[in-house]
């Protein structure tokens, strides 16, 4: 097995750690700056070292660096302490270790919707917790794809990274047109025959009944936390699904729902 290329560092200002540097302040964006997506934990990275996000280096403590074995070993490797990782981080980093690609070329639409079953369409979702979430139970629950309308926020976002366990790396992405909002967007969809499917708790059909007969290709829709799908995106899509509710609860967290909603599509 070919060596890892490690190099022990000592001196926080080190420019080989550039891309690590500063991540605290989260309200100037270095990782937009710098255009690179950050992965941060050993499962998360091993997840970006497997995905189209190719990582030019990585920083991390002995332990964590050796738990990454020999996967992806002409990857620089820089070994530092815990606390030198802090400094050049601007916080104490509890998974210890982080690694850094470049921002991709994005993905287009029509090549996504090519060859997908099931996807889940995003709007105003800007909560990056909740985006990872998403991310993470369509992983789990066989969505092909999550598309992007309008008002939400960077799913690459080290946050948001995190939260998807790295599955926001693997489970392929793209924007829906903008403009036109949401008519050009769901009637994308509608030529490439898929059943556009509003989640909204005052919806005329439950999530089951909306995919009952198994219709060969389902777009969910789903909206942000608390708002939800504005009125003109439920008018615009093909049907209106709830998620049937007891003890006088008239909604689920937005990832929860889109979590069910895969599930039923999944077991039907």
């Amino acid at each position: 097995m070919q060596a890892q290329p490690i190099y022990p560092i000592h001196d926080a200002d080190d420019p080989r750690l550039n891309d690590f540097r500063d991540l605290s302040a989260a309200d100037r964006r270095p990782d937009l700056a710098r255009g690179v997506v950050l992965a941060e934990g050993v499962p998360v990275v091993e997840r970006m070292l497997a995905s189209r996000f190719v990582p030019h280096a990585i920083m991390g403590v002995e332990s964590k660096l050796a738990r990454l074995g020999g996967v992806a070993p002409d990857v620089p490797r820089y070994l530092v302490t815990a606390d030198l990782m802090a400094r050049v981080v601007g916080f104490h980093l509890n998974r210890g270790v982080l690694a850094a690609a470049r921002r991709p070329e994005p993905l287009a639409v029509a090549d996504l919707l090519a060859g997908a079953r099931t996807v889940v369409v995003l709007e105003g979702v800007n909560d990056h917790e909740n985006l990872g979430s998403i991310f993470r139970n369509g992983a789990g629950l066989s969505a092909d794809a999550v598309l992007f309308g309008p008002r939400c926020s960077d799913p690459l976002y080290r946050r948001a990274v995190r939260v998807s366990m790295g599955h926001v790396l693997l489970v392929p992405f793209a924007h829906l047109p903008a403009d036109g909002w949401p008519g050009d967007g769901l009637s994308l969809l509608s030529r490439n025959g898929f059943r556009t499917v509003a989640l909204t708790p005052s919806g005329e059909t439950t999530v089951a009944g909306a995919v009952a007969g198994t219709p060969d290709r389902v777009a969910y829709l789903v909206g942000a936390e608390g708002p939800g799908l504005t009125p003109e995106t439920m008018a615009a899509a093909d049907v209106r699904a709830r998620i049937p509710m007891s003890r006088g609860t008239d909604s689920l967290n937005v990832a929860t729902a889109a979590a069910l909603a895969l599930y039923e599509r999944a077991r039907t």
